[in-house]
């Protein structure tokens, strides 16, 4: 993220730092769910998707390949189809085709047993 782009949070102390580096604006839970433009509500619902997934549709996710779900997540998450955004599944389709496009990733690098694996890994988050 840039130096000074806006940030918008609930009011958990772990977030006060932000204010350091970003313009960082909270919405207090406690009284009211939405101040403004500000609110948690998309990101909230990012978390609720991403979490249907790995439980529901990807049910033996591997903390190695936690990262690579996460992307799919924000990829579909990002090209969802609103009122500003009318896509379909064939523009996903080739919008994603045209992001890998001349790139290779060999089978060594996508399960990691490659020495210079070109895919980074995510530690165990739990």
């Amino acid at each position: 993220m840039k130096y000074g782009s806006p940030v918008y949070t609930d009011d958990a102390v772990p977030y006060d730092k932000l204010k350091w580096k970003y313009i960082h604006e909270t919405v207090n839970h406690a009284e009211t769910y939405v101040n403004g433009r500000v609110h948690t509500n998309g990101l909230e619902n990012f978390w609720s998707l991403l979490k249907r997934g790995l439980k529901g549709t990807y049910v033996a996710v591997e903390p190695f390949h936690l990262e690579r779900y996460i992307d799919e997540q924000v990829f579909r998450f990002n090209n969802r189809a609103t009122a500003d955004n009318p896509l379909n599944d064939s523009d996903r389709f080739l919008l994603a085709l045209s992001q890998v496009s001349n790139k290779r990733l060999t089978y060594k690098e996508l399960t990691g047993k490659s020495e210079n694996t070109s895919v980074s890994t995510t530690p165990e988050p739990f």
